[in-house]
């Protein structure tokens, strides 16, 4: 699989200076973590999930998250569970593993790892591994000690994706000593774990709120607080940190505004026009200020419910030939022993000690969602990607 595989060839040709690199299910985890872009999230009670993930992957999608926990009734499970066996077995009949997207089960308890896995038997090989809700210390090592059983008993890597949600998170009294837990535990597990994934809509519900479609997460204080936190902890770059992805989007249709639209016109003119009006028509813009919000703070990747948000979010993570030509000037130059140098673009100072783990991450970037060419930007790509 590789992002943007479901463009023609000449369509790739004219947009990207380096196309976006083949990976499969097997490859790297440093490589996976960033390839996982916008991951789609779907209830495991759909008795049409199996068309739905051919038909994703047939549209861009690379990992999706098929949900036991939150999106379901507490009385479904039972039946979810059966329904997944099914579907799997579905998926296994009609479709060879690298056809798939990286597909994930999102369960609620540990017994449901092992459970799962050895009522799908060989149908396993389809699986990437499992999302772990409401992760702290106390909870999140039963998780990885099922995962870790799970794993010796199917003879499969199994991956494991935690949910950042709980109020301990959230609540100052508790923040620091339950980040701290939390380090601890995935440090130990760290060949298991694949990214840390933020649950916002629970942070919100902690305290009774919802961001409108007006505001991003960032504008939520109480949130960006303890995003800015986790990635202190958790995000840093001298081999530490993880991978942690950007938070739901939880807008697909319009309502009514109380603010002006984020997207600027000049942009869109005169060839595109419309697809800025449906963009905003549908509440992307929000979308688009996030996922820029997301990548600044040090996150990669988003959580998705509904697909028209995936191809938003895997043509903003495209690297821009300006971004990669300052990384692998940085590089080539650190490798020389340093300095400041001029970008090539002649706009910026590009530093190369202080920058070189922002140059190493772009190039990470670069070699699953591509270069695209200089003269291609956002608005370029996103047309290529979402229907005006």
């Amino acid at each position: 699989m590789r992002h943007f595989g479901h463009l023609a060839p000449d369509v790739r040709d004219e947009l990207f200076h380096r196309e976006p690199q083949e990976f499969t299910s097997d490859s790297p985890a440093r490589t996976l973590a960033v390839a996982l872009g916008a991951t789609l999230y779907s209830p495991a009670t759909r008795t049409t999930l199996a068309d739905a993930v051919l038909k994703q992957a047939a549209q861009g999608v690379v990992s999706m998250v098929l949900c036991l926990e939150d999106s379901i009734d507490d009385r479904e499970v039972e039946g979810a569970e059966e329904n997944l066996v099914r579907q799997f077995a579905d998926l296994a009949a009609r479709a060879d593993r690298d056809q798939l997207p990286l597909l994930f089960i999102r369960v609620r308890t540990p017994e449901q790892i092992s459970d799962l896995v050895r009522r799908l038997g060989d149908d396993v090989r389809l699986l990437s591994g499992f999302v772990l809700p409401k992760f702290t210390e106390e909870t999140g090592v039963p998780f990885l000690e099922a995962l870790t059983a799970a794993e010796l008993a199917c003879g499969r890597r199994l991956f494991a994706m935690p949910v950042l949600e709980s109020p301990q998170l959230l609540h100052l009294e508790t923040r620091t000593e339950t980040l701290y837990g939390i380090s601890r535990t995935v440090d130990k597990y760290r060949e298991r774990v694949l990214a840390l994934r933020l649950g916002v809509t629970d942070f919100c519900s902690a305290y009774g709120l919802r961001r409108s479609p007006d505001m991003t997460a960032y504008d939520v204080r109480i949130v960006a607080s303890v995003i800015a936190d986790l990635v202190n902890v958790l995000g840093r770059a001298d081999g530490t940190g993880f991978t942690i992805t950007g938070p739901v989007w939880e807008y697909f249709k319009h309502s009514e505004r109380m603010f002006k639209p984020l997207l600027r016109h000049s942009p869109f003119v005169p060839e595109a026009v419309d697809l800025r009006q449906s963009l905003i028509q549908h509440d992307m813009d929000g979308l688009l200020r996030e996922i820029e919000l997301d990548r600044t703070n040090g996150l990669q990747g988003k959580t998705c419910i509904h697909p028209s948000h995936v191809l938003p979010v895997h043509a903003l993570n495209v690297v821009s030939h300006e971004e990669w030509s300052d990384a692998v000037d940085i590089l080539h130059e650190d490798r020389s022993g340093g300095g400041v140098l001029r970008s090539a673009y002649t706009n910026k100072m590009n530093e190369v000690k202080p920058h070189r783990a922002w140059a190493e991450r772009t190039l990470r970037r670069a070699e699953v969602f591509g270069v695209a060419r200089d003269e291609i930007g956002f608005v370029e790509l996103l047309s290529a990607c979402v229907p005006a």
